[in-house]
């Protein structure tokens, strides 16, 4: 099992940081384009507005709690935070904000824009919000499968949930 606990230990901050690096990213591109939208009162429609607005708020939720999941993983505190139960619970729950951000947002702009000839303002800045939003999901897909595997294992040894991932 010290093979599983040494992966465990390097695998949790790279995902993790890579969720937290990728969250970032679509955060400054969703609420720059929802400031430049509200400033000239111009969104393509009110469901690109609101889709916009809720992967603004999923983006920051995902930056401030990998956040506090590194922290704690990090700082090696035998608590709730570090738990398979709350990585998992946290996880799903998530995992269901950026799969209905990016499937919304792509269906507001139907499946996506050439943006060369496309007449839809900040065309490029859209198409790469979409596209961020598809990578933090997929890269929360491989964090969520990860934790479910990891309690699977555990739950077969007889270990509780809320142990911690290592």
């Amino acid at each position: 099992m010290v093979d599983a606990e040494s992966h465990i230990r390097r695998g949790h901050p790279i995902i993790f940081g890579l969720l937290c690096f990728f969250a970032i990213i679509e955060g400054i591109i969703t609420a720059w384009l929802v400031s430049r939208y509200n400033s000239h009162d111009n969104y393509p429609s009110n469901s690109a507005r609101d889709r916009l607005r809720f992967l603004v708020f999923t983006s920051w939720w995902t930056v401030v709690f990998t956040a506090v999941y590194i922290g704690a993983f990090l700082a090696d505190t035998l608590s709730f935070i570090t738990s398979i139960a709350s990585h998992g619970a946290w996880l799903i729950i998530t995992w269901i904000f950026w799969l209905a951000g990016a499937a919304s947002l792509t269906a507001a702009y139907g499946g996506g824009q050439n943006c060369s000839s496309s007449d839809l303002i900040y065309c490029n800045q859209n198409m790469a919000a979409i596209a961020f939003a598809w990578i933090e999901w997929i890269i929360m897909t491989v964090a969520l499968v990860s934790v479910i595997l990891i309690g699977s294992a555990a739950l077969r040894r007889g270990d509780r949930l809320s142990s911690g991932l290592v």
